[in-house]
């Protein structure tokens, strides 16, 4: 029986994909189930399983570009995989093959010696030695049971000469093909140079009241959940406690009006072998630090394996990208289109500050908010960033809605 294997629907938005790359050749033998293919959308990267067990023939190269339901390949079930054998019985042939190896003489002293000593200087009276009474440098060197000072000495007062390769000089270059996802990214990226009015604004946070929670709840925090807490989620949730103060930066444009979500649907921008993807933390505004963090784990683990799904990559009111993780000091990230704003965290440095008139030494984040002037003016984007660093450094302000607690204890 022949199965035709179809290019499955990404999105209801995609009508075609590229064929990434064959995990298996041409006319091999498939489990049921076993991954295939990769094929990559504008949007991610899928892989193609084998809907039946079977030798497959391969119907589309890679680096084509085939439409949504196209047939990449068949299967043809009549030829089965082969069984493992959980105890496979020697042949005679391998056992003559073993009583074969066992009976291969020992290599002799000249070679073990030239192996592993070859850089000895040997004596010509130590060599007159040697072969009078047949032995090797590995015999020689295996008999001293004791290294003196006057060994020592002898290696140390010895010229040392470093012999340094002179290193070819080499003029070729790879090429290689952009996948589709890499293009669909670079045309995004011009297109948002080009079609906003982007600027962006910058501030600092002191990362220690933040990183004293970690170290002191740390363990009682994977006693419960299961998993680490890092820095992404509290940033989460402080964009998303933020926007409910300047909403405008949770807007976005859409023809000629201005579009106000009533949730914040937070992207998390995270590296792939295969380029930038975003996915999305959806109504982080209700959600908590602990649901937060283990939906970014979940979801980021998905990117990487290209397990992620295109609708968990799909919208987005507001974007956060980490470049602290790679090193970077400051930066300009730019917007993800349609949103109008994109949060940058960078690395954290002890630098000294001044506080209540005491220079110290704290943890600093340089963060940078980009924006699109069109939507949002100057006051809200550096309130915005205010904000969030005031949440920061005030982790309990984010149970509290942003608000200070005195406040709210007082009614005012």
């Amino acid at each position: 029986m022949i199965v035709e294997i179809k290019v499955p629907s990404p999105g209801e938005s995609i009508t075609e994909v590229e064929i990434g790359s064959w995990l298996v050749e041409d006319g091999a033998v498939v489990s049921k189930n076993q991954e295939i293919a990769e094929v990559e959308s504008d949007k991610a990267t899928l892989t193609i399983v084998a809907g039946q067990a079977g030798k497959i023939e391969i119907k589309a190269a890679e680096g084509e570009t085939i439409e949504v339901g196209a047939v990449v390949c068949t299967i043809d079930t009549s030829v089965a995989p082969p069984q493992t054998e959980t105890n496979p019985k020697v042949s005679s042939e391998e056992k003559e093959a073993k009583a074969g190896a066992k009976e291969t003489p020992a290599p002799t002293k000249e070679l073990k010696a030239s192996e592993t000593y070859d850089k000895v200087k040997v004596s010509p009276v130590a060599k007159e030695m040697m072969k009078e009474n047949d032995l090797s440098v590995d015999d020689v060197i295996s008999g001293l049971k004791r290294l003196g000072k006057k060994e020592v000495e002898a290696v140390l007062s010895s010229p040392r000469t470093v012999v340094v390769q002179p290193r070819e000089a080499n003029r070729d270059e790879d090429r290689e093909k952009m996948s589709s996802l890499r293009r669909k990214l670079s045309a995004r990226l011009v297109s948002v140079k080009n079609e906003t009015a982007m600027l962006t604004t910058f501030n600092e946070i002191d990362m220690s009241f933040v990183m004293d929670m970690r170290k002191n709840y740390q363990q009682k925090f994977i006693d419960k959940h299961g998993f680490k807490l890092g820095f992404m989620s509290f940033f989460t949730k402080a964009v998303a406690v933020a926007a409910e103060f300047h909403p405008m930066v949770n807007a976005q444009i859409d023809g000629d009006e201005i579009v106000l979500p009533k949730f914040v649907d937070v992207g998390i921008a995270v590296s792939t072998p295969k380029g930038l993807m975003v996915p999305i933390v959806r109504n982080a505004e209700s959600k908590s630090v602990p649901e937060i963090e283990l939906e970014i784990k979940e979801l980021a683990e998905k990117a990487r394996s290209k397990k992620i799904s295109v609708e968990e990559l799909s919208g987005g009111t507001i974007t956060i990208t980490n470049g602290g993780v790679f090193g970077s000091l400051l930066s300009t990230p730019i917007i993800n289109p349609p949103q109008s704003a994109i949060l940058g965290m960078h690395n954290i440095v002890e630098r000294p500050v001044a506080v209540n008139g005491q220079v110290v030494i704290r943890p600093m984040m340089y963060v940078a908010l980009s924006y699109d002037h069109r939507v949002i003016d100057g006051k809200d984007s550096v309130g915005f960033l205010v904000k969030v660093k005031e949440m920061i450094e005030n982790p309990e302000r984010m149970f509290t809605n942003g608000k200070d607690a005195g406040e709210l204890l007082l009614g005012i």
